[in-house]
C-alpha cells in the first residue's frame, strides 16, 4: 500500500507542479482536491475532511468537528497572507512555508497523508517563489537525526514557534540548491 501511495502522490505532485503558477493561491478547497487527487483511487475518504478523532501517543489533534472550521480560518489568514509565496530571501520564504505547514498539520484535516499533503504544499509555496523543493533528507545517511529534527520543529509549529521549522525548510532548501550545483 504504501508503493501504491507513493507512486500516486508522485503523479499528483508532477501535476500541481506543472499547474501551480506564479499567481496561484492556496485555498482549503484546493488542499481538499489534492488530498482526493493523490488518494482518491485507494480511499473512499480520500479528499474529505476527517469524522474521527486522532492521536499519537498522549498529543490529540483538534476535534474532527472543528476541521473544516479550522481549514477556512487557515486559508482566511495564512493562505491568504503566504499565498502566492513570493519571491524573497531564503529565510523569509522559509518561514512563510513553517507556518503554513505547521498549522496545517496542526488541523490535521484528513484521516491519512497529512504529512505528506503539507510537504507537497511546501514544495508548491517553495517553486512559486522561484526555488527548488526541499530535500527533506529523510532517506540515507543522517536520515533519522533529521527526521526527528523536523518532528520537534513541527511540535514547537503547533505552539507558534516556527524558528525551528524555518530552519529546517531553509537547511532542505540549501541542500536542494547544493545538489543541483547552485549553492
Amino acid at each position: 500500500m504504501d508503493r501504491v501511495e507513493f507512486e500516486a502522490l508522485l503523479q499528483t505532485q508532477e501535476k500541481y507542479l506543472r499547474g501551480i503558477t506564479s499567481t496561484t493561491r492556496f485555498t482549503a478547497e484546493m488542499i481538499r482536491r489534492i488530498h482526493l487527487e493523490w488518494l482518491g483511487a485507494i480511499y473512499e475518504w480520500a479528499g474529505q475532511y476527517r469524522t474521527v478523532e486522532l492521536a499519537k501517543g498522549a498529543f490529540k489533534w483538534p476535534p474532527a468537528f472543528r476541521v473544516a472550521q479550522n481549514m477556512e480560518v487557515l486559508e482566511k489568514s495564512l493562505l491568504a497572507r503566504h499565498t502566492p509565496c513570493r519571491p524573497g530571501p531564503l529565510p523569509d520564504v522559509a518561514r512563510r512555508m513553517a507556518e503554513v505547514h505547521a498549522e496545517l498539520l496542526l488541523i490535521h484535516p484528513f484521516r491519512d497523508g497529512n504529512g505528506r499533503l503539507a510537504r507537497l504544499v511546501a514544495d508548491l509555496m517553495a517553486m512559486q517563489a522561484g526555488l527548488p523543493s526541499p530535500a527533506y533528507g529523510f532517506t540515507g545517511l543522517g536520515s533519522k537525526a533529521r527526521k526527528a529534527k523536523y518532528l520537534e520543529a513541527v511540535r514547537r509549529g503547533y505552539m507558534q514557534d516556527y524558528g525551528a521549522l524555518a530552519d529546517f525548510f531553509r537547511e532542505a532548501v540549501d541542500r536542494r540548491l547544493r545538489e543541483q550545483g547552485r549553492g
